[in-house]
């Protein structure tokens, strides 16, 4: 019975690629398009062929980048293997200045950084979970300084600062035979005809390798998402640590400390704070996607309470209740109270902080923030983007991170469009897209807002874009 739902689902498969492929010979075929929403046909050209290859040169632009320019500027971002898109347009060509940016990334489908040339304008854009508004408009802006008039100098310069801060990979198109600038289009009947004859010999497999493909690219994503967790993590697991070492604790001696009986619970304290540093490297020795780092904070949480626990009792103190983490700094170990806080530029919520914290903001100072690496720099955590949420979800758990983080980077991601999912990670399919994902005409329009005006070097296309 199981052969025969295989050979079914097979068939299934089989017949869907083979509609597909009647349907683009069929298109192929036909005559073009005339209804092209007055955007030209070249916003369609460009977008077919990015979805293939990061660049495309129209022909009627390749005194601006030659097709030798163009290949080595190709290579150069799929070595990268980073979501960056660029396209050189003439300045004839009919393109609404102030719509190409979002018609070409709505036709490409693709998220990313789109980097334009029309004529000897330039302009860029980007979903803003790749590439943040504020450094694309910066960026944009510099190069146009730089190179004024030079589309190819302000294209170079722009892809190169790009790629190094990116987030995300390049599509997988790209890696599983992309065809380049010119995106390969034969556009003869007979062509696609033979086309599709070489197609349906290999429909068979086509399931199989497009499965394959995407479950790489997941892969790749995973990797560098818990590449830049990495070091978060490390720091947490050798400062928890060193707290053990610090705290001396003997259990032969603890009983003249103590008595017996709080000597047994202690040593009880001990033993699960040990425990939970063991399982918080093990589980990092484990972790294969970013997902993977919740099981790591909550054990170093626990170890914390534990270890808490353990000083409470050698000091004859209260023992504290069951709490979560300081909100500034989970390494200060469980919160003790619940204070107002404002963070700049955002309304006022409740926090758990730790002791000193808590004193800090009484006598009106900012408690030191936990920062951790982005591509503008050190930025506290709730400032650095939906890659930590699974970190932060370790810490402070799914429910309580919304409120914690409203109107912080962090919390916009986890709480409008990059969906905070049971297992503390929002990621491609959750309801939003990383970075080479295919989300088809699913952004948010402001971050393609450039207008490719007059003006020269200023920011008036918009919030995003360098607006000429």
């Amino acid at each position: 019975m199981k052969t025969v739902r295989r050979v079914f689902r097979l068939a299934s498969v089989l017949a869907t690629v083979l509609a597909a492929l009647l349907l683009v010979v069929a298109a192929a075929a036909g005559p073009r398009a005339a209804d092209s929403g007055g955007r030209g046909d070249g916003v369609a050209d460009a977008a077919n062929a990015l979805r293939n290859g990061p660049v495309y040169v129209d022909p009627k632009a390749r005194d601006v980048l030659p097709p030798s320019a163009a290949d080595v500027l190709g290579n150069k971002i799929e070595r990268a293997d980073k979501p960056v898109l660029v396209a050189v347009l003439p300045a004839g060509g009919g393109f609404d200045r102030h719509t190409l940016l979002r018609d070409l990334r709505t036709e490409t489908g693709i998220t990313g950084v789109y980097a334009v040339a029309l004529g000897n304008r330039f302009d860029a854009g980007a979903d803003h979970q790749v590439m943040p508004r504020d450094a694309v408009r910066n960026v944009v802006g510099a190069v146009q300084r730089a190179h004024p008039g030079d589309p190819r100098a302000m294209v170079g310069d722009f892809v190169g600062q790009a790629l190094r801060q990116a987030d995300g990979v390049a599509p997988a198109a790209w890696h599983d035979g992309g065809t380049g600038q010119d995106g390969g289009r034969t556009g003869g009947g007979t062509t696609a005809i033979v086309t599709l004859g070489v197609l349906v010999l290999l429909a068979a497999g086509g399931a199989f390798l497009i499965s394959m493909g995407g479950r790489r690219r997941q892969e790749r994503q995973d990797r560098a998402g818990l590449e830049r967790l990495r070091p978060v993590v490390d720091e947490d697991i050798t400062a928890f640590g060193e707290e053990l070492g610090r705290i001396g604790f003997d259990p032969t001696t603890a009983a003249g400390r103590v008595g017996r009986e709080q000597a047994d619970a202690a040593r009880e304290d001990y033993a699960r704070a040990l425990d939970a540093y063991e399982d918080a490297k093990a589980a990092m020795g484990k972790a294969r996607r970013p997902q993977d780092v919740r099981r790591v904070s909550e054990a170093l949480g626990e170890g914390r309470f534990a270890l808490a626990t353990l000083d409470a009792r050698l000091g004859g103190k209260p023992l504290p209740e069951r709490r979560p983490p300081c909100f500034f700094d989970p390494r200060h170990g469980p919160s003790v109270e619940d204070v107002q806080w404002t963070p700049p530029g955002a309304t006022e919520r409740t926090v758990p902080v730790c002791a000193a914290d808590a004193a800090r903001l009484a006598d009106g100072d900012e408690p030191p923030a936990r920062e951790v690496g982005t591509p503008q720099g050190p930025r506290p955590y709730w400032e650095a983007g939906p890659v930590y949420a699974p970190w932060a979800a370790g810490y402070f758990g799914g429910a309580l991170l919304p409120g914690l983080l409203m109107g912080t980077m962090l919390g916009n991601a986890l709480g409008g469009g990059y969906a905070y999912g049971a297992d503390g990670y929002g990621g491609p399919g959750d309801g939003d897209f990383g970075g080479g994902d295919f989300s088809g005409g699913d952004f948010d329009a402001r971050d393609f807002g450039g207008g490719f005006g007059d003006g020269g070097g200023g920011f008036g296309g918009g919030d995003f874009g360098g607006g000429f």
